[in-house]
């Protein structure tokens, strides 16, 4: 719901005006009323109809038959007190001619001309979020800044609360290499893309928490698949952009977070897009996945805890995973991470993403001292079911038996299970393959027989290849054994070694490669695996694939199975 607003000053009147959505309580609640009088404390502007552009903070909108937004407002005085209209105001023409006493013509009006020097005199300054009555003077003012500020030299001073990795792509249409980074300023928040030379221009001179001053970007539509800020548009920088340092920046906000306590993460949606603090009172060691695109990731999974008593599983990736150091318990805050009901609720940092580790903010300083006094010794309560061997183990334990006698993965969605088994043999003829030498590509490559290897994915040739592991294992436990499939960083976890060193193994040492094989036998691990029924060449077969391997902590493992045993005798 929007409620647009005619609003008068005495003399003259204008119906361009649009209460943004965090006002509408003002209407709902019968405050904002007919004749009341009211402070404009913060108002955003839009692109007329017709093309023409007029002062705007960072949260443009894409209401383009509105001229004035109001952000922020207060009631001065209610229409009783008020006594009803004040003055004769007549509806605003660019023209200056004569209009009808409260005509109500819904015409978009243009400011007319006015001189820098009478703009400089108004004591309306939209650009520091100056507090006004509701006079015609801003409206002027507004029109000066259309030279100023929407000509090729418009410049922007915000923070930059996050910054990401540089990023490749290699696919038919070329490749290339982007960054981006997010800015905020009082009013909002925009996310910033380079690419390609902008990206060896600006990476190393943008650093997160310092204040520049930008300009000459590209504004367009913001794509919502890779951009989760609310914002409807985003900024691209050219050979022509500019990032200035700014020394004067301390009215700049830093990051702003709405954070969602760990206890209502149960009540929201799926895929939800939320900011989230704690404690991290344990955090998994890194280990490599391998993405749906072939593509390796690493991973780091964090266990938050804040004063509700309630703990949840977030995900960090790459770069975020490699260098987080959990140790001292720190504080965590996530801004924009995904929600899942994967294992119940748990979060996933995303490319977009701010991850916070000690924070300089009100909300980390409450949270640690609470933390510090006690609530470490809080019997927590985790709402992910799937967690690591040494941190409580409340995971879907199931026995290979259960495989078969539950008919696991024949639903329309696989199924997950965690198991403590033993490796009985793996197939080491085949285990090693000639990838795409490409970061982001892991097809197998073709060998051209005069030196070069071929990737049809890529459309490429290289003279160089790298090494890729896909192991066949069989796994048993008390009660069954299971063929099961492990990628590359399962697969290197579980032979304690790397592709590359095995790959070289395989050429020069083969009795060594061998052996490596031999220790791994009869080592007993828990697995993590997903299952589901597959059908290929009409042949229908159960397949399990190992998602992670971790090390067995037999005394968290025996309470487990304690529990079990109390649980199974009451």
């Amino acid at each position: 719901t929007r409620y647009r607003v005619r609003m008068s000053d005495g003399r003259h009147l204008w119906s361009a005006f649009l209460l943004a959505t965090q006002l509408n309580h003002l209407s709902e609640e019968n405050l904002l009323v007919p004749h009341c009088v009211c402070l404009l404390k913060k108002t955003t502007t839009s692109t007329l109809s017709d093309g023409r552009y007029v002062f705007s903070y960072l949260c443009a909108l894409h209401l383009l038959f509105c001229l004035f937004i109001i952000l922020d407002m207060e009631i001065l005085q209610s229409a009783e007190k008020s006594g009803g209209l004040i003055g004769n105001p007549t509806t605003y023409k660019e023209s200056g001619g004569t209009a009808s006493p409260m005509k109500t013509s819904a015409e978009k009006p243009s400011p007319s001309k006015f001189s820098p020097s009478e703009a400089s005199s108004s004591k309306f300054s939209p650009m520091k979020g100056s507090a006004a009555f509701v006079w015609f003077a801003p409206l002027l003012w507004c029109k000066v800044i259309i030279t100023r500020v929407f000509s090729p030299r418009w410049t922007i001073r915000a923070r930059v609360m996050n910054k990401s990795s540089i990023r490749t792509w290699n696919n038919s249409r070329g490749e290339g290499k982007l960054f981006s980074f997010e800015i905020v300023d009082e009013s909002g928040e925009m996310k910033i893309t380079a690419f390609n030379k902008e990206v060896d221009k600006f990476f190393s001179l943008v650093e997160q928490g310092k204040v520049y001053y930008i300009s000459k970007a590209t504004l367009k539509v913001a794509n919502k698949q890779y951009n989760t800020l609310k914002h409807d548009y985003e900024m691209t920088l050219h050979a022509h952009s500019s990032i200035m340092p700014c020394a004067d920046g301390q009215d700049i906000p830093a990051v702003q977070c709405d954070f969602v306590p760990i206890a209502e993460l149960e009540n929201r949606d799926k895929d939800a897009i939320i900011d989230v603090i704690g404690v991290c009172k344990t955090a998994e060691d890194v280990s490599r996945i391998t993405t749906k695109s072939s593509r390796e990731v690493s991973k780091r999974t964090l266990h938050l805890i804040d004063t509700t008593g309630k703990m949840v599983a977030a995900t960090l990736w790459g770069e975020e995973a490699e260098k987080f150091e959990g140790s001292e318990q720190p504080v965590v805050a996530i801004k924009g991470a995904r929600l899942s009901d994967f294992g119940g609720r748990s979060l996933s940092a995303l490319f977009s993403s701010t991850v916070m580790v000690n924070p300089d903010i009100p909300e980390a300083f409450r949270l640690r001292a609470w933390y510090d006094q006690g609530g470490y010794a809080l019997a927590s309560q985790s709402l992910s079911e799937t967690k690591s061997g040494g941190s409580g183990m409340r995971m879907n334990w199931k026995t290979l038996s259960d495989v078969k006698n539950e008919n696991l993965g024949h639903g329309e969605k696989a199924d997950y299970f965690s198991c403590v088994a033993t490796l009985l043999y793996s197939r080491k003829d085949t285990c090693l393959y000639r990838a795409c030498p490409s970061v982001d590509c892991n097809k197998k490559v073709l060998d051209q027989h005069n030196g070069w290897f071929r990737c049809e994915k890529c459309n490429r040739e290289f003279p160089n290849f790298k090494y890729r592991l896909l192991l066949s294992a069989n796994l048993a436990d008390f009660g069954d054994n299971q063929w099961v499939t492990c990628f590359q960083e399962t697969a290197e976890a579980l032979l304690g070694h790397s592709a590359e060193t095995l790959g070289q193994l395989r050429d020069t040492d083969e009795a060594a490669f061998d052996a490596v094989f031999q220790k791994a036998n009869f080592t007993t691990h828990i697995f993590k695996n997903r299952v589901k029924l597959e059908t290929y060449n009409d042949e229908s077969r159960v397949k399990v694939t190992v998602m992670e391997v971790q090390p067995v902590n037999h005394r968290e493992y025996s309470r487990m199975l304690l529990s079990n045993i109390h649980n199974l005798i009451q």
